[in-house]
């Protein structure tokens, strides 16, 4: 087995600059293809707990996520043996390498894990269909999508509701939920500085509530969403938080298998 420790001592040091939760690294973690159960994610930063470099570096990636979310340097490298190296290597290494790729290598590599799902401009599916199905009941909302998002476009993979098909990445709220590392909640678009203008909350469908997932490849590029839309302002509590990631999960198992 590698030796993690100056991989794990660089990642409980800037979890705990930035101020991380294990429960943040864990859920960030099943994202990105994760298994590790959340004591286990504890354990093995409180240096109770060895894993093997596979399982290290997704919560690695997952760290350098949470890191660049909230606007910090990434300090954490992958570890596992059979990384690649050398030019044309990087790519390789999926998400978590984004920090040395330009912006315009990074939406690249992000667009070919678009390309490898095989689900653009495709028919509707019940294994999608079913789990938006669900959600709209459990969130008792207007609208529940999935989507990829490609160069210039949203477009819609299953969908429930008052959604326009193949809309302009400009306009869309799932623009800004793929660059993020969590979820976007926007509780009231009204009260959301990056919303409150946008056309669709000031014309047809006039949203208030946006619930946004990203969907990772599984090399950790995000290549979608999961929403769920309103046209009433609400409260989005940590039970809904926690059905709503259940389901974005199952969304993204589809999409990768």
């Amino acid at each position: 087995m590698t030796d993690g420790r100056p991989q794990r001592a660089l990642m409980i040091a800037a979890v705990g600059s930035a101020g991380l939760a294990p429960e943040d690294v864990w859920r960030t973690g099943l994202l990105l293809g994760g298994t590790l159960s959340l004591p286990d994610v504890r354990e093995y930063l409180h240096q109770r707990l060895d894993l093997r470099a596979p399982e290290s570096d997704v919560l690695a990636a997952a760290v350098n996520i949470l890191l660049r979310g909230a606007g910090m340097e990434v300090a954490v490298p992958p570890m596992a043996e059979d990384a690649p190296e050398g030019p044309g290597g990087i790519g390789d290494l999926g998400a978590d390498a984004a920090f040395l790729l330009t912006d315009e290598e990074q939406e690249q590599e992000r667009l070919e894990a678009v390309r490898r799902t095989s689900l653009l401009d495709t028919e509707p599916e019940e294994r999608f269909d079913a789990i938006t199905r669900r959600a709209q009941e459990r969130f008792r909302s207007s609208s529940v999508i999935v989507t990829l998002l490609d160069e210039h476009r949203q477009f819609l993979k299953s969908a429930i509701g008052p959604v326009e098909q193949n809309m302009p990445r400009t306009r869309s709220f799932c623009d800004t939920t793929i660059r993020e590392s969590v979820p976007v909640i926007v509780e009231d678009a009204f009260d959301d500085p990056r919303f409150r203008w946008n056309p669709l909350v000031l014309g047809d469908p006039f949203i208030r509530f946006y619930a946004g997932h990203p969907l990772r490849s599984p090399d950790g590029w995000a290549v979608g969403t999961l929403c769920v839309i309103d046209q009433e302002p609400r409260i989005f509590d940590a039970e809904d938080e926690a059905d709503f990631h259940a389901m974005a999960l199952e969304v993204q198992a589809q999409l990768n298998a």
